[in-house]
């Protein structure tokens, strides 16, 4: 099974040496279910010629806005409303979450209560809770009407959503390591607030990338995608 890596940001230069990029990243957590990796710079303008080409669509996280007016994140929306049409199933991870709820009907913002990051405990529907790293400043405020909430807590409310077999999408990032994570506070912690750094910092031990999001990925890919989608 082919699945194409809609990059849409690249981790920092100094970060991406010492633990690769945002596809590396997603391709590490998803290793050993037999799928084949394609990455597509569309951040660069570089973007596949057809919905099709791969069995499946993942996109990265990004500095980013959803809501930024740049060219290459409209033609995104229209791929991504294309594919989408087309059950070409779709995961979205972050950016990714908030650009796949724009495409389809959703409005993304800024949320007023600030930054969400570190180590975070979301509540998943089937009753299990998971621990995601968060990075994020936006929201999705307001759900497509095609999409289901699947995990919440209370700073975000539209954490995962479901959008029956065509896609699912995380605000966290289930890929991040610790390791990662703790770099990333360091190098941006001009952003955040002391209180929100100490705390992202101190629970950076616990955090690992998720292997039950990861799962729930695979089974989603597996179980959705049509196998007459794949072209090479």
């Amino acid at each position: 099974m082919k699945i194409g890596i809609l990059q849409t940001g690249r981790a920092a230069d100094t970060l991406r040496e010492k633990h690769g990029d945002f596809p590396d990243m997603m391709q590490d957590m998803l290793a050993g279910h037999g799928f084949d990796f394609q990455t597509y710079p569309v951040l660069d303008g570089i973007f596949p010629k057809d919905v099709r080409e791969c069995d499946g669509w993942l996109l990265t996280g990004s500095r980013h806005s959803a809501y930024e007016k740049l060219p290459w994140i409209a033609q995104l929306e229209d791929f991504l409303r294309a594919a989408y049409a087309a059950e070409v199933p779709i995961v979205g991870i972050c950016f990714g979450h908030q650009v796949l709820a724009q495409a389809l009907g959703g409005k993304v913002e800024k949320f007023p209560m600030g930054w969400g990051v570190g180590p975070t405990t979301y509540d998943f529907a089937d009753g299990r809770q998971e621990v995601m790293n968060a990075w994020h400043q936006d929201q999705i405020m307001v759900r497509p009407a095609d999409a289901t909430v699947v995990a919440a807590n209370a700073f975000c409310v539209n954490a995962a959503l479901a959008y029956g077999t065509r896609a699912i999408s995380f605000q966290a990032h289930p890929e991040f390591t610790g390791a990662f994570t703790r770099d990333l506070l360091e190098l941006r912690r001009d952003l955040l607030e002391p209180a929100v750094l100490s705390a992202a910092r101190a629970a950076c031990d616990r955090l690992k990338p998720s292997d039950k999001i990861a799962d729930r990925i695979v089974m989603f890919f597996q179980h959705s995608a049509k196998v007459d989608t794949k072209s090479g």
